[in-house]
């Protein structure tokens, strides 16, 4: 049996699609589904059980023995949540319990961190996972922050020897897109936002920089497709010796402008972009760079190869966005 928290969203629903797959596991979600049609990620799924988040622990509890893995997906994730202590709540002290079950139960734990807890990334985009080096990082939000903690709780954990799951990994995703993100509204990915535009005929609108080492839609991130994450989570759940904290980008940062002309050739029109002022709120703790070091995933064996910007924002526009049904 595998559990996957937050299976009905973003990321934990194209790991669901996987996991269905490959066949032979029962596959059991936490998550609320709410009253919109966030339901429909996983609408085509083949499920044990859906958890609510509050009866998880007795859930695991009556079926300890059962359960082989579990996938930690479920967090707050908006970047701009202001309630800390439901960040904190959610983020930190659930995934602290979840580790200590695990530990206790003897389960596999895989859990999502986030590239947020680099901060502006003075302190670089090095995925080492020792005391030290995640406590020069400077996460800009609540949200960088609490998954920083845990990281750095996890960290001393293994550092005093204290209880751990038999196999755990933490996973730094960065700017993922992809189907099934339709519920995030405003915090979807800049693909499905801009093509909501493009598709309709619409131009594309990005924030205009701020900074003097950056033109207007030069500022930089590492996009990677929900599918190559998911293929490098199925790699490592097939790698139960592998344990350790490690980035899940492309390690080829590329600018919002790159991606709106993908956007636009995936629909076979000219480009037409709008330049707007980045909002007051945010402005101060924008990150202008982003970009996966992949060396230490590649250096453990994993052989999965990114996809480029272009096709995978292809493949999403045409496959997906553009489709009468646009869940995976």
């Amino acid at each position: 049996m595998i559990v996957i928290t937050g299976g009905a969203g973003f990321i934990g629903s194209n790991l669901v699609a996987a996991l269905e797959a490959r066949g032979g596991e029962s596959l059991v979600v936490c998550d609320w589904l709410g009253l919109g049609d966030k339901w429909r990620n996983l609408g085509k799924r083949e499920l044990l059980a859906i958890v609510p988040p509050e009866e998880l622990f007795d859930y695991l509890d009556e079926r300890r023995g059962d359960i082989e893995t579990m996938f930690h997906m479920g967090a707050v994730s908006s970047t701009t949540e202001g309630d800390a202590d439901l960040i904190v709540r959610t983020n930190l002290t659930l995934s602290q319990r979840l580790w200590g079950w695990c530990a206790e139960s003897r389960v596999r734990l895989i859990y999502a961190s986030s590239a947020a807890t680099y901060g502006d990334g003075k302190a670089g985009f090095e995925d080492d996972w020792s005391s030290g080096a995640l406590a020069k990082l400077t996460p800009l939000n609540a949200y960088g922050w609490s998954k920083q903690l845990f990281d750095r709780w996890v960290a001393r954990q293994i550092e005093r020897g204290y209880p751990a799951p038999p196999q755990w990994v933490g996973l730094k995703f960065f700017n993922v897109y992809g189907p099934n993100e339709y519920h995030k509204a405003g915090q979807q990915s800049v693909v499905a936002q801009i093509a909501d535009h493009v598709i309709g005929g619409g131009r594309a609108t990005l924030f205009r920089s701020h900074h003097p080492d950056y033109a207007d839609g030069g500022q930089l991130r590492d996009f990677v497709t929900v599918e190559d994450v998911v293929a490098i989570m199925m790699w490592l759940y097939d790698m139960p010796k592998l344990s350790g904290i490690f980035n899940i980008g492309t390690g080829k940062a590329r600018s919002f402008l790159d991606l709106a002309n993908a956007v636009f050739a995936a629909v076979d029109r000219k480009p037409e972009i709008h330049f707007v002022d980045t909002p007051d709120n945010i402005r101060a703790n924008y990150q202008y760079f982003t970009e996966a070091r992949m060396d230490r995933l590649r250096a453990a064996g994993c052989p999965v190869q990114p996809t480029s910007l272009e096709d995978g924002v292809t493949a999403y526009v045409k496959n997906y966005l553009t489709q009468a049904d646009r869940y995976r």
